[in-house]
């Protein structure tokens, strides 16, 4: 049976999971699910995952959601090169705890704050400095927690390692998202932190074309909102 993965290509873990199946020579079925438009809250969409967020992985009978939970099935099922997901199991934890930390403190702090601050008119919603703020000190600490302890040692990417892992192509989905930001913006909050800067754009040229193809929607958005914001400041 044909895997199946549904996703909505603004959504961090979502790409994060159509890059891996890509770069990964992977077969899948691609199904949209439009955040935007409430395609996530359906009976039909319930019925897959009844947490009703994206992504969700169908493999015939076999429903999962959670990314890091769907990465880590598809590496095991696929025999994927090792250094994604080892099988070393002090290796394999090391990766894990990368993924766990990420949950709740740099995707708390980056969506948190690129919602707040960019996306939330898309759904409806007035922006929420207070929230934004709140985010942002996230952000800002696990972008420091990053610099200085996820990123050491004399590899290129996480926990010092030559190849990525699940965990480099689920965080640097996460920060990409910093993308929709204004400009100026994006630099005062991410440009002092050289070495973070360094590891993206490594782990970006480790999986392209894929890395680049898959964010394509990412780029319009900007695109988009950057027009917005131009026209507005014409008319002030």
């Amino acid at each position: 049976m044909t895997l199946k993965l549904y996703v909505d290509r603004m959504s961090q873990p979502s790409r994060a999971l159509l890059i891996f199946c890509k770069a990964n020579g992977i077969d899948f079925e691609e199904v949209q699910i439009q955040i935007a438009k409430g395609q996530h809250r359906t009976p039909e969409y319930a019925a897959i995952n009844p947490m009703k967020q994206v992504p969700a992985v169908v493999d015939g009978d076999f429903k999962l959601f959670e990314s890091h939970a769907a990465l880590k099935y598809l590496a095991a099922a696929n025999g994927v090169a090792d250094h994604w997901y080892p099988a070393d199991l002090q290796k394999r934890a090391k990766v894990d705890s990368v993924c766990d930390w990420h949950h709740s403190n740099l995707r708390r702090g980056a969506a948190g704050y690129v919602f707040n601050t960019a996306l939330a008119p898309a759904f409806g919603l007035p922006c929420n400095p207070h929230a934004a703020a709140e985010a942002e000190k996230v952000l800002l600490a696990s972008l420091g927690t990053l610099e200085s302890f996820w990123l050491q040692g004399d590899g290129d990417f996480l926990l010092g390692n030559t190849q990525p892992s699940l965990a480099d192509l689920s965080l640097v989905c996460e920060l990409m998202q910093l993308e929709v930001l204004d400009d100026k913006e994006r630099e005062r909050i991410i440009s002092p932190y050289k070495k973070v800067l360094k590891w993206m754009e490594d782990v970006k040229e480790a999986i392209q074309p894929h890395f680049d193809e898959v964010h394509t929607t990412l780029f319009h958005v900007k695109e988009m909102l950057k027009q917005k914001r131009s026209a507005a400041a014409a008319e002030k």
